[in-house]
């Protein structure tokens, strides 16, 4: 049905279809008691994130390893909305380091945190190492993200807490992650560039988010925190994201044509995990077109997302 409805943006159970946009999504919701960080946030789906949330009124903290493109993206939506909050923290999520300056920034401003959308990624790179020896595309899309997760996550708790207003994590995954290796999560090769196959590898790392949310949520539920952990697939998007591999994709969107969405399009299943009041209490799930579905049977294995989370745990307390 996934497939069907993004083909022919046809509405699902949500009343959104793939043709739905972010501000169309996020029409007459009230966001101005919300203070949201998306990381990635200074091009492609995550600016447009950034822009639609503070124009509903929310507190915008756009995590960016480029300044000057992330101050590019707040000027412009100050011009559009000139009562717009918006800060910028500088942040590689490649880089442990980085991702601890990062957390160490915002804890310091002594904000609340209501919405945490992990956004920034990579995709079909060639095979290196992040500064702390990791596989890159999994250090980026996956491994950072955790531990940034992981070092707000008590910020997000007393948010909750004190308010009284859900607290939402919303992780950026993506259909391909179908087609990770054929274990899944290579853990014992993660760092072995002649078992290294760019697709793979990013399948891998599009798992690993699906997993990471199972596993947070059911932590979160277990503790009865007021925080919900979910995944999304935000669609196949016209973005920079596939400069690495301008054959391959050139050829896929070719064949998948009618697939693809504008950027508009495809910030809003996150701007719908994130805000939307009918997601109210609903963790540990997988949305695309706005609309729940079901992600692979390997995506859904509670072992294998414990078995990640303690995985991810070693490393980012090795480095």
């Amino acid at each position: 049905m996934g497939y069907f409805r993004e083909a022919t943006g046809i509405k699902g159970p949500s009343g959104f279809g793939s043709g739905a946009t972010a501000e169309q999504i996020t029409q007459g919701i009230d966001a101005s008691r919300l203070t949201v960080i998306i990381t990635g946030g200074s091009s492609g789906i995550g600016a447009e994130t950034a822009r639609v949330l503070a124009l509903r009124g929310a507190h915008v903290i756009i995590g960016a390893r480029n300044l000057e493109a992330a101050n590019n993206v707040k000027q412009s939506i100050l011009q559009g909305i000139p009562s717009a909050r918006i800060d910028i923290i500088q942040i590689d999520v490649s880089s442990l380091r980085s991702v601890r300056t990062f957390a160490d920034k915002f804890l310091a401003m002594d904000l609340p945190l209501n919405v945490l959308i992990n956004n920034a990624g990579i995709m079909y790179c060639p095979f290196q190492l992040s500064e702390d020896g990791v596989e890159m595309q999994f250090a980026t899309n996956h491994l950072g993200h955790f531990l940034l997760t992981n070092l707000l996550l008590e910020k997000m708790k007393t948010t909750a807490a004190r308010t009284g207003i859900e607290g939402r994590i919303v992780n950026l995954s993506s259909v391909a992650h179908i087609g990770p290796y054929r274990e899944g999560i290579k853990f014992d090769k993660l760092n072995d560039k002649k078992a290294y196959d760019d697709k793979s590898a990013y399948g891998q790392s599009k798992l690993a988010n699906i997993l990471h949310s199972n596993e947070l949520a059911r932590r979160l539920k277990a503790e009865g925190a007021n925080v919900t952990a979910n995944s999304v697939h935000p669609g196949l998007v016209r973005t920079n994201l596939g400069k690495h591999s301008p054959v391959f994709m050139a050829v896929l969107k070719t064949v998948t044509c009618v697939l693809w969405k504008n950027i508009p399009q495809g910030a809003a299943t996150s701007c719908y995990v994130a805000v939307h009041p009918s997601l109210k209490g609903v963790s540990g799930k997988y949305f695309a077109d706005s609309n729940e579905e079901k992600p692979s049977d390997m995506a859904r294995d509670a072992a294998l997302a414990a078995k990640l989370w303690d995985f991810s745990e070693q490393l980012v307390n090795s480095k």
